[in-house]
């Protein structure tokens, strides 16, 4: 008899919608508190958040400051463009690749 593997659950910080953990993007604050990045592994070390991979996630995400009550850490634009330019980049990529 084969086991079935459990799928693990994440909840979108924009939408508050539970969705399987490789549906959503994870963003990460690194463990040194040094860095805020977009991981597309799902690998880096530090506590991380997930978003929907939509553009309305993210905006309502930015919109509501959602990372800084997230991370309980204040977080200046800066932060949400640089994550913006990572997305758009990532959207790019997945656009081509359909």
């Amino acid at each position: 008899m084969l086991k079935t593997r459990k799928v693990p659950l994440r909840r979108c910080i924009a939408c508050y919608e539970s969705k399987a953990k490789h549906e959503l993007l994870r963003i990460v604050r690194k463990s040194d508190g040094s860095d805020i990045i977009l991981d597309t592994t799902g690998k880096v070390n530090g506590r991380g958040a997930y978003i929907c991979a939509c553009r309305e996630c993210f905006e309502k995400m930015e919109k509501g400051n959602k990372l800084s009550k997230e991370f309980n850490t204040e977080i200046n634009l800066n932060v949400y463009s640089k994550l913006k330019e990572q997305f758009d980049l990532l959207q790019d990529v997945r656009r081509d690749n359909k």
